[in-house]
């Protein structure tokens, strides 16, 4: 019975270091776009500062998450996903939108 619950510990620590390690790449992913955006041109200082603002934003409501309890729950990181979708897609828009 031990052995399973060790294993089972370990297996949720892991998939949990996993989804952290997940969820910090694509806001450094991100950011390299912002930022890729101001160097072309495509963005101009106000629209990347709000899109900066949004990262910021989502990269604080994680941290909070996490300090909360234990870890992230089981629908945390999905909503992250979803928010980081949306402002993947707001990056697209700001971007394209010349």
């Amino acid at each position: 019975m031990k052995k399973h619950f060790l294993a089972l510990t370990f297996l949720l620590a892991f998939v949990g270091v996993v989804q952290a390690e997940s969820i910090r790449h694509e806001q450094r992913q991100q950011m390299g776009r912002i930022d890729q955006g101001i160097r072309s041109g495509e963005l101009t200082r106000s629209e990347a500062s709000r899109l900066y603002q949004r990262e910021a934003a989502l990269r604080w409501q994680t941290v909070r998450d996490r300090r909360d309890g234990a870890g992230l729950t089981w629908l945390e990181p999905n909503r992250i996903q979803t928010q980081q979708n949306r402002l993947s897609r707001s990056i697209f828009r700001q971007k394209h939108d010349r």
